[in-house]
């Protein structure tokens, strides 16, 4: 079982990269849209193969070069779920979760692990993710989510993070998700030394301060400002630890600096709140505002590293298999899925239970925003019936690479 590579998409500047090699994978290949991210995992593994480019973009890299792969891993982009956006999933330009499944069909690696917002995990994407689960299940892997809190794993911050692992049946028995540590580490704990470096004598009292959990670091976009630790309520969440949120510092404060909130944090001290220490050692390349963005976008290393050794345990065949199957997400999904027929409102109601109609046409609202749903008004009411996906599955005349081109320059 030596040697089990990856192949990471959309590796970002190496968050994920670090965790899973910390949990025993090698890099086959890693795949980036930014340049200043594949700066940074080349200045810290030279001997990576590291592809730039837009990792849908055949001219970037041959998927099929890479079947048979241990794993399949990436956190593709979060625009499309956030809660803090429109949540337009399938029908954003930028959501490549749907297309990562299926290019697990091209690969087949015998595990693939896709991370991504909060928000997928919410009833606005319920069908969303039936659609994944009917689809790995197709291919012969067993999936299931799960949302793990970074604080859960050693980072002094919540960061959730919903995350996504299919295995193939012979060894999906085996995985478990990770169990969170014992103890929890707070800001304080984690920032003392960096923030005393300089010399500052406020730096132990400003630690008791900081003695809490992070709200969730925004590394932003090449769209919206420079290096800022996130919206209103963040800054106030950080005011409280003695923090200054409205930007990142160059370098720690001074000897006898004074301030009407506290400090603001380097991008190293960022970093260290995102996972990486000097047990997970990384450069990061660039001037302020683009590590930051780096640093700020990443999945923290411990959780990956975490989720990473859970499959790799699960390959290796390590303890006693507990077969189990994916729950079901959205019954009303399968149900119009399940036929090519019109399904009536009575007949969608006998087959997922007691729902109210509000209700009932209210979800199906949701499906209609990710699938095309066809409805007829008849005399009983209306009868639905299931059309495409919206999503980008790897179509050469989708409407994402045209948006996708326009847009270039501001995605990140």
């Amino acid at each position: 079982m030596a040697g089990l590579e990856v192949v990471e998409i959309c590796a970002g500047a190496g968050g994920q990269a670090l965790g899973l090699e910390r949990a025993g994978f090698e890099h086959a290949l890693a795949v980036e849209l930014d340049e200043n991210a594949c700066n940074t995992l080349r200045e810290n593994r030279p001997s990576w193969k590291v592809q730039l480019g837009d990792v849908a973009n055949p001219a970037t890299w041959n998927p099929a070069d890479y079947e048979g792969v241990a794993l399949l891993a990436g956190g593709v982009p979060c625009p499309p779920f956030t809660i803090a956006g429109k949540q337009l999933g399938a029908t954003d330009e930028r959501d490549l979760f749907a297309w990562a499944v299926e290019l697990a069909g091209v690969v087949k690696p015998r595990a693939l692990l896709l991370e991504n917002v909060r928000g997928l995990s919410m009833p606005r994407f319920s069908g969303y993710r039936q659609h994944v689960l009917d689809r790995l299940a197709a291919m012969g892997y067993v999936a299931s989510w799960q949302l793990l809190q970074a604080s859960d794993f050693g980072v002094p911050q919540l960061r959730p993070r919903f995350v996504l692992v299919a295995m193939q049946e012979e060894d999906a028995g085996y995985f478990s998700w990770p169990k969170p540590v014992e103890e929890v580490t707070t800001v304080g704990e984690a920032l003392a030394d960096l923030m005393g470096a300089a010399g500052w004598e406020g730096a132990a009292e400003w630690a008791e301060k900081a003695d809490k959990i992070a709200p969730t670091i925004v590394g932003g976009s090449k769209k919206h400002g420079g290096a800022d630790l996130g919206p209103t309520r963040a800054k106030r969440a950080w005011a409280e630890m003695g923090v200054d949120a409205l930007g990142v510092a160059d370098a720690p404060p001074l000897p006898g600096a004074k301030f009407a909130v506290g400090p603001k944090l380097t991008t190293e001290m960022v970093a260290r709140i995102q996972g990486w220490s000097d047990d997970y050692a990384w450069t990061f390349t660039g001037r302020k505002t683009t590590r930051y963005r780096q640093i700020g976008n990443a999945f923290p290393p411990p959780v990956a590293a975490a989720v990473g050794g859970a499959i790799m345990r699960a390959l290796r065949h390590e303890g006693t298999p507990d077969p189990r199957k994916p729950a079901d997400h959205d019954p009303i999904y399968k149900a119009l899925r399940n036929t090519d027929d019109f399904v009536t409102q009575a007949q969608l109601i006998r087959t997922v239970g007691p729902i109210e109609v509000p209700e009932l046409e209210r979800r199906i609202g949701l499906l209609s925003r990710d699938f095309d749903i066809h409805i007829e008004e008849r005399s009983t009411g209306p009868a639905y019936r299931f059309g495409g996906f919206k999503a980008f599955l790897g179509q050469e005349d989708h409407l994402r690479h045209e948006v996708f081109q326009k847009n270039r320059s501001s995605i990140s």
